[in-house]
């Protein structure tokens, strides 16, 4: 035995290595953090209000509102929604009517309080600027003095003929107007491309000339550049909604190998659906169909858009409201689940319920969707060293699982913090996390010490962090936040470097 021992010390001596050197090498240190099953309200994903914000009353009953300028209720302070999740998005949809009373007159105020009661309330704003709806909301009154009744209309959803140059020249100088104003806002979400038909739905969108189409889509896609764009083919009524795409720069494929053009100028939008929920055809007995079961895996498939979700957010309406489920339509819970894993199947980020309750008896089945809406990533394994040395390398390697069933589509930075009494040290890795698609990921990198580190003990922590703040902005689903928002790893030692 002591022969073996021998042999050993000679051979590592030989290697230039110390048996002190040797024995002193340091381990790494793993970690495996606990999952949790909390419901968590992260940026971009899950509920949204309604014409409201949070900490406003619901609607009551099966009815809600739309296309009017919000009415603000008296906030006293208490941000929770009662029978509803809490949210990160507000969503706002209003009529051009209200929006620009005058000819280029624009109403700049409605807007922005919009955007500044959301950014109080801890949400950002989803926005559709709606042409007309259905009933006595029409367009504005100038627009209708100036083109006159108009019949014969290609669609029965149409109020106005969007042949008419000048609907290109106003709505589309509407658009544009907004975009100028707002894109890249930072309390902005998202803008929906609306066009034609009631509620700005997109109704008869294939009618439309290729000049029309292509002029009015361009309005959003010229004028939005940094603020994601949602886009709506899938209404039941075209017979291709694939067509709608072409000539566009709207990037979609199809499952035979087209694509509607590739390159750097292609836009990866995301797409809505505002009937979810819709199972039958009582509903729509003029065309005996659901949307449930018969539209939507179609026209998701032959749009060309099934693989939107995997650069831009698939976003969803209720059909109705979940009282008029339960009441009228009396949908039973093997029901609502399958609405909702269709959703899921889908590949959903955000569901407006329009702000109104969510029934108890469906509360555990609303808990268990909004586990898996969007994004939700669980850290599984991470390796790092005890000691590392100024002006030296961190290298960790680490497993996440993404249980969700979307990517974070906003450029958000995984990043480390150094922190003990004396000093604060952000360290972001270079990871682009949003190309963690559900499942499982592995992100080993290495970073860098600064050489001015004060020598000493830290707590090593991790967190999603914006990128202009560094302050975290994404809660991870395992335990162990800390009120600042960082999850604990260990602890790490600064040495200074061997001389």
């Amino acid at each position: 035995m002591k022969k073996k021992l021998m042999i050993f010390i000679l051979l590592i001596s030989s290697l230039g290595i110390s048996v002190l050197e040797a024995q002193q090498k340091p381990a790494k240190i793993v970690v495996r953090p606990r999952e949790i099953n909390d419901v968590l309200n992260n940026p971009g994903i899950g509920f949204t209000t309604f014409q409201r914000f949070n900490g406003d009353d619901l609607n009551p009953g099966e009815g809600w509102t739309e296309g009017l300028p919000i009415v603000y209720q008296k906030f006293d302070g208490n941000l929770s929604n009662g029978d509803h999740p809490q949210t990160t998005i507000a969503y706002f949809r209003v009529d051009w009517s209200f929006f620009e009373p005058e000819k280029e007159q624009y109403n700049w105020p409605m807007i922005d309080k919009a955007l500044r009661t959301a950014a109080e309330r801890g949400q950002t704003l989803m926005l559709r600027i709606v042409p007309y709806e259905e009933g006595e909301k029409d367009v504005p009154k100038w627009y209708r003095e100036m083109v006159g009744e108009e019949k014969n209309l290609r669609s029965v959803k149409w109020r106005i003929d969007p042949e008419d140059p000048r609907y290109v020249q106003y709505f589309g100088g509407m658009i544009k107007a907004l975009g100028q104003r707002y894109d890249g806002h930072p309390d902005l979400e998202s803008v929906d491309i609306s066009i034609v038909g009631f509620w700005g739905e997109g109704d008869g969108s294939h009618l439309l000339s290729d000049k029309t189409r292509i002029a009015l889509i361009n309005s959003y896609l010229d004028n939005f550049k940094k603020t994601p764009l949602t886009f709506q083919p899938l209404n039941g009524d075209a017979p291709d909604p694939g067509v709608l795409v072409n000539g566009t720069n709207i990037a979609a494929s199809w499952a035979d190998g087209r694509n509607n053009g590739t390159g750097p100028q292609m836009r990866y939008l995301g797409y809505r659906m505002d009937c979810m929920g819709d199972m039958t055809t009582l509903c729509w007995p003029e065309q005996q169909w659901s949307h449930m079961k018969d539209i939507y895996p179609r026209d998701i498939v032959k749009s060309g858009m099934s693989e939107a979700w995997k650069k831009a957010p698939v976003t969803m309406e209720i059909c109705y409201t979940f009282l008029h489920w339960l009441d009228s339509l009396k949908y039973d819970e093997n029901t609502v689940n399958y609405i909702f894993d269709e959703g899921l199947k889908w590949h959903i980020t955000s569901f407006n319920a329009k702000s109104s309750p969510v029934p108890k008896v469906w509360s555990p089945l609303v808990d268990r969707w909004l586990n898996k809406m969007g994004y939700r990533f669980v850290l599984r394994k991470f390796e790092y060293p005890p000691v590392v040395e100024r002006q030296g390398q961190l290298s960790f390697s680490s497993i996440w699982e993404n249980v969700g069933v979307a990517p974070i589509y906003k450029d958000y930075k995984l990043a480390f913090r150094l922190k003990n009494s004396g000093k604060v040290q952000v360290l972001p890795a270079c990871d682009d996390i949003r190309n963690w698609l559900p499942g499982d990921i592995v992100c080993d990198e290495t970073l860098y010490i600064p050489l001015d580190m004060p020598l000493g003990t830290y707590q090593l922590e991790v967190a999603i962090v914006s990128p202009v703040s560094w302050e975290p902005r994404v809660k991870l689903a395992i335990e162990g936040r800390n009120k600042e928002g960082w999850y604990p790893l260990g602890e790490i030692s600064v040495k200074d470097q061997a001389k």
